[in-house]
């Protein structure tokens, strides 16, 4: 899908401007913790989805590193995580700290423009000067002081500006499997950070046409990362997707009226449609840990290319490229063969071709009716 911005407005001038501290007493951050992670079966299940594993060389849980990352930026007071109502326990397992108002419970999967909706509406009732900042769970930031930096700088922008922010990645390869945003021109400058007009959102490109993005260099991945003014959010869900706004009037939603919602992600009810939205290019590296060879990024290889993840020990003889994985000790021998995952979880065991990673969802689905206990 392919949404591009027009204005009749001449070339913007560019802002500059100092970060500001003041501006931090009014951050808050938003953690969504309601994925499914499909791809990741079997380590990720239904009982225990990807967010809270301890993948890659980090033993932190994902989660917990998304956690970590808000140190120095939002307090913990101001920290909102939205999860199924499923894994609550998991939830205050991983972050002690979390102060139970500040967990907000999805009767139902509807995507992650409601389960925004529902954590804005909580901060608007604390404060109506917040700026908020929305992160994913599940994802793995290479440098965390760097991204502390970029947190800082989208925040200030969005406590002086009423454009919304979406963090822009650097591709190093042309992606089909990512979103990606046109950078049009430089609107301000915070320090070292500088903003760039969104000049469209394409979802998902063909490979001729990522491969044109990567070579031009006008263009990020979307990293699912935004801030904004909550009122300035809001006020774009009432415009564009007003059946969430509607639905949602208040912290508080009957499980009936949650069910009413549509299943909506941002990008698709608001950000691919609103008219002031800049990217900010970050300079650290991000992997969205959407299958297991994306693990490759986050684990040592050995001299063959192989990986162990996880606490699983490898034994490899003439055996190249692949990727093990498991969640307890485990010895795993690799003989003749190449390009493999091979996971292991409880009773399960995983073993598909890299190039067939995406296709994992596809045994959780079957299993939704064959082996429900082990979806």
């Amino acid at each position: 899908m392919v949404r591009t911005r027009t204005s009749a407005r001449s070339k913007p001038a560019i802002k500059s401007r100092a970060k500001s501290a003041a501006g931090m007493q009014h951050a808050y951050a938003v953690i969504l913790a309601g994925g499914s992670g499909t791809r990741f079966w079997p380590a990720s299940r239904r009982r225990k989805p990807k967010q809270f594993l301890a993948v890659g060389s980090d033993e932190r849980s994902l989660l917990r590193q998304a956690w970590e990352r808000l140190d120095g930026v939002v307090p913990v007071e101001r920290r909102i995580v939205v999860c199924a109502k499923a894994h609550a326990r998991l939830v205050r397992a991983a972050l002690p700290e979390l102060r139970p108002t500040n967990l907000l419970l999805e009767p139902a999967a509807r995507n992650t423009l409601p389960a925004v909706v529902l954590a804005l509406r909580a901060i608007a009732a604390r404060d109506p000067h917040a700026v908020a900042c929305v992160l994913p769970s599940d994802h793995a930031i290479g440098s965390e002081d760097a991204f502390r930096a970029s947190l800082h700088a989208a925040l200030c922008h969005a406590q002086g500006d009423d454009a919304l922010v979406v963090f822009g990645v650097p591709p190093d390869h042309p992606a089909t499997g990512y979103g990606w945003i046109e950078l049009g021109d430089a609107t301000a400058r915070l320090d070292g950070a500088r903003f760039h007009k969104v000049a469209r959102f394409v979802e998902k490109p063909p490979l001729a046409l990522a491969r044109r993005f990567f070579a031009g260099g006008r263009h990020a991945w979307n990293s699912g990362m935004f801030a904004f003014g909550v009122e300035s959010f809001l006020a774009a869900v009432a415009r564009h997707a007003p059946q969430v706004a509607a639905g949602i009037r208040a912290p508080r939603v009957s499980a009936t009226s949650w069910r009413a919602l549509p299943s909506i992600s941002i990008d698709h009810g608001v950000m691919e449609h609103h008219d002031d939205v800049v990217v900010l290019p970050v300079e650290w590296s991000w992997n969205d840990v959407g299958a297991w060879p994306a693990l490759a990024a986050l684990v040592q290889a050995d001299s063959a290319g192989n990986r162990a993840s996880g606490r699983a020990k490898l034994v490899a003889e003439d055996a190249r490229g692949n990727l093990v994985h498991a969640d307890e000790d485990a010895l795993v021998a690799l003989v003749g063969v190449e390009d493999l995952v091979v996971v292991r979880s409880g009773r399960c065991l995983l073993v598909c071709r890299k190039d067939r990673a995406q296709d994992v969802r596809r045994i959780v689905e079957r299993l939704a009716s064959e082996a429900p206990e082990e979806a």
